[in-house]
Parts: C-alpha cells; sequence; structure tokens
C-alpha cells in the first residue's frame, strides 16, 4: 500500500529552513570580517537572494525529477548519466568538504573552554568524526532523537544573542553606530571572495530537496515554500550578523576564530562565553552529523546507479546504513581537517558546488514544459542561476579554479571504468522509489529554525482546540 501524497506547503518550508541553518553562522563571520568589515552585512543579503534563485530551479527541477539524488538524478534525465556523474561528483566533493570545516570548527571553540595543545588538537577532531561516523553507522533514527533533544541548547545561544544585541543597540545606538563607520574600510577589493563565503552558509537546499509528486498542488507551493523558507533563513542570518558587528568591532573579529564568543562575552561576560560555546558544541556536531548522512546517501545514490565503487553501495548487515561510504568520507574528512584551514576548504566547496548548481541550471532548461506544469519563472530562473554560478565561480581563487579543474577531470576516468557496470537493481529500486525517499524524510527530523516553526505551529493548534472546546461547552 503507497503512501498517502499531500505534504503541505508549511511541510516543505519547515524541511528547506531545517537543511539550511546549522553552525555556519558560528563560522562564516569571522571569515568575511577581515575581508570587507561591517559591509558583510549587505553580502549575507546578496548570498540570499543568490541562494533562493538557485533554490527555486531546485524546485523546479525536482518537480520534474521526482526521486532521490539531486542534481545528479535531474542533469541525468535532461543530458546523459556522463553529466549527471560530474554533476553528483561536484556535488559530492563539496559536501565532503564541508565536513573537516566542522572538525575544525568544533576544535576551536573547544579551544575556548579548554586549551588544547597542537595534538591535543588533532585528536579531538579524530574522536569527532568518528564518533559522527559511528552514529550514523548506527542509524539516522537515533541521532535525530538526539538532535531534536538538543534543538532548543542549539537555538537558544543565538536567540539570546539577537534579542539582548537589539535590546543594547536601542539603549545605546552611539555603539552600533561607531562599529559601522565607516561601513566599507577596507574597500570593494575583496567583497566578491567575501560573497563566496558567505553564500557558502546558505548551501543546504540540496540536500533537502524532496520528491515533488509528494507536494499538494506543487505548481504554488514550491515557489511559496522555496520564497518563504529563504526568507526566514535570511532573516535569522541577517539578524545574528546585525548584532554581531554592532556589538564589537569588525578588527577584533577579524582576528578571531570564535565570533560569537567574542559577542556573547560583551553581552553577558564569562557566562555569555560559556553559553556561546556550548551552543556552538552542539550545534557543529549536529550540522556535520546531517552533512556527512547527506553526503555519503549521495555517493550511494551514485554507487548503486554503477557509477561508483561498489563498496559505497554496501550497507550495514545489522543497521541497514551505507556504511562504507560513511567510513570512506569520515578518513578523508580527518586527513583534510589536519591540513586545511577554513576558508580554503570553504571556497573550494563553494567551486565544486556552483559546478554542479551551473549544470542543474542548463538541465531545467532541458527538462521545463509548459504543458506538463505552469511553474512561475522556469524560463528566467534557470537564465539567472547560470549568471549566478558563473559568477562564483570566476570570484574563487585562481588555485581553487585549477585545483577544482583537476578534481572533476579526476572524475572522468572513475566515470569510464565504473560505467560499463550493471547496477544493482534491486538495491536502486528499493532507494529511488518515491515511497522510500518519503519515508526517509519524514523519520529524519528536522533541527533549528525547522523544529522551532513546528514546535509554534503545534502550540497554536492546541491553542485554537481549546478555545473551540472552551465555546462549545459555554455556549452564549
Amino acid at each position: 500500500m503507497g503512501l498517502q501524497r499531500g505534504l503541505s506547503q508549511f511541510d516543505l518550508t519547515n524541511i528547506i529552513v531545517g537543511a539550511i541553518v546549522g553552525a555556519d553562522i558560528y563560522i562564516a563571520s569571522a571569515l568575511t570580517a577581515g575581508l570587507v568589515g561591517p559591509f558583510s552585512i549587505v553580502l549575507w543579503v546578496v548570498a540570499g537572494l543568490f541562494a533562493a534563485t538557485i533554490a527555486m530551479v531546485f524546485a523546479c527541477c525536482s518537480y520534474y525529477v521526482p526521486r532521490v539524488g539531486g542534481p545528479f538524478a535531474y542533469v541525468s534525465e535532461a543530458f546523459d548519466d556522463f553529466y549527471g556523474f560530474l554533476t553528483g561528483w561536484s556535488m559530492w566533493i563539496a559536501e565532503l568538504l564541508a565536513l573537516p570545516v566542522f572538525a575544525i570548527a568544533f576544535a576551536n571553540y573547544l579551544q575556548a573552554l579548554v586549551p588544547l595543545t597542537p595534538t591535543a588538537e588533532v585528536v579531538v577532531r579524530a574522536l569527532f568524526v568518528a564518533a559522527l561516523t559511528l552514529v550514523n553507522i548506527v542509524g539516522v533514527r537515533a541521532a535525530g532523537k538526539l538532535n531534536d533533544a538538543l534543538t532548543l541548547i542549539k537555538l537558544f545561544p543565538l536567540l539570546l544573542l539577537i534579542v539582548a544585541g537589539l535590546g543594547i543597540f536601542i539603549v545605546r545606538p552611539e555603539t552600533v553606530i561607531a562599529n559601522y563607520t565607516p561601513l566599507l574600510p577596507l574597500g570593494l577589493g575583496n567583497a566578491a571572495h567575501a560573497l563566496v563565503l558567505v553564500f557558502w552558509a546558505y548551501a543546504g537546499f540540496e540536500l533537502g530537496t524532496l520528491p515533488a509528486g509528494e507536494i499538494e498542488n506543487p505548481g504554488k507551493a514550491i515557489p511559496r515554500a522555496i520564497i518563504t523558507g529563504m526568507l526566514i533563513v535570511s532573516f535569522f542570518y541577517v539578524s545574528t550578523n546585525f548584532v554581531l558587528f554592532g556589538l564589537v568591532n569588525w578588527t577584533e573579529l577579524s582576528q578571531s576564530t570564535v565570533p560569537l564568543v567574542v559577542a556573547g562575552t560583551v553581552l553577558f561576560g564569562s557566562a555569555g562565553a560559556i553559553i556561546m560555546t556550548v551552543g556552538a558544541l552542539f550545534s557543529v556536531a549536529g550540522s556535520d552529523e546531517s552533512g556527512m548522512l547527506g553526503s555519503a546517501r549521495l555517493a550511494y545514490a551514485m554507487a548503486i546507479d554503477g557509477l561508483f565503487p561498489r563498496a559505497f553501495a554496501r550497507l550495514h548487515p545489522r543497521y541497514n546504513t551505507p556504511y562504507g561510504a560513511l567510513i570512506v568520507q569520515g578518513v578523508i574528512a580527518f586527513v583534510l581537517s589536519s591540513i586545511g584551514s577554513l576558508p580554503g576548504l570553504i571556497s573550494f566547496a563553494v567551486l565544486n558546488l556552483a559546478f554542479s548548481f551551473l549544470l542543474t541550471c542548463f538541465a531545467l532548461i532541458v527538462l521545463r514544459s509548459d504543458r506538463a506544469a505552469n511553474l512561475r519563472g522556469q524560463h528566467l530562473l534557470p537564465l539567472a542561476g547560470i549568471g549566478i554560478c558563473l559568477f562564483l565561480l570566476f570570484s574563487t581563487t585562481t588555485f581553487d579554479k585549477v585545483a577544482g579543474a583537476l578534481v572533476i577531470l579526476a572524475g572522468i576516468p572513475i566515470y569510464l571504468f565504473y560505467s560499463p557496470k550493471e547496477d544493482i537493481r534491486h538495491l536502486k529500486g528499493l532507494f529511488l522509489s518515491e515511497e522510500a525517499v518519503l519515508v526517509r524524510r519524514l523519520e529524519a527530523r528536522e533541527t533549528y529554525l525547522a523544529n522551532l516553526l513546528d514546535l509554534a505551529r503545534t502550540a497554536l493548534r492546541r491553542i485554537r482546540r481549546l478555545g473551540s472546546r472552551k465555546s462549545e461547552e459555554n455556549p452564549r
């Protein structure tokens, strides 16, 4: 018996918010402070518009190709498996690079609580990656329940920062004026590169793509959910950064690896530093856990299509999780966390993301059909997306461009070697069916703002029911 179709616009909005908002906010702000100063606040708005445009492209593609695999599936359907493989390959590289970023960030924030020697930092990163790999192998349902229990711990520090910071600005407006003057102390020379780093914080919608066949009235619900979700995320990001740059001078932020701890200290002293540090540690761990699962699933989808080594398609006999992919990417993440830097890893990740997004935009041009669906903007969105992707590719460093080209080209011999292989059809059927996709999506509880939205809606429903019961018991 198939699942009843009927995900609402709110459900899709919740999924989008939960897929995007993570620990990125604890990392990216300090990186851009040294490049453009308080002008970073403008870049957070622009990056949100960029991400929303590409997210709309993904939404349209998911309507025409309602199956798992994201851009890998869209481009394969529009062109062929070769271009689909290159898309999935670059996407997997980008998602893989996010894992060591969070391992480095976790060690940096732990350093704010407990001084670590260089050797201890390496040990912490290794234990961090190993623990999250184990959690994902044992099962995502248990990990999801843990994330639910820690949602308020993750959200509370950021909400406290926003509310308290805005309160300070009302009482002492001269503080925010002083810290935002001048708005652009370093000029616009590094603005494009800073925008690349900020855009990384908005990435995540590509992991939250659902089969559009499960959405009620997708022609209207998908665009509205994307716009609503991106507005919520943008408001949250912009508010946090507005407070951050208003509380702390950009020169001090640029020299810190833990920017929100600095802001917490300004607001509440040592207690604020502890609150922000604990929130960051839980948030970074939760974000990396979700990212590790998403990248492993992408590698698994390509493996069962016969385009990746068979080892990536192996499922644990007891936990039924892709343990082969999880172990391989865990080892790679630890190695990269020991030799890479935060800006370098993020910039290289965005280059690979932009390449996969670029091919996805071209795919929509081929897939779109006015007779099949009247999705608003499906003619202009891919053109705008192509322009955005080219801008992001151009704005990365020369090293990123050369290394990125070599990494993408390195995928070609992998494709040529594995493409003649026969795919594992029984696994592919189980994994790619819309029913299986939806079951996994509904089992994975969203965190951060998505949980907050869900709790707020549940509370509102109960209040309404209570009000209706009282009116029935006490009729006029």
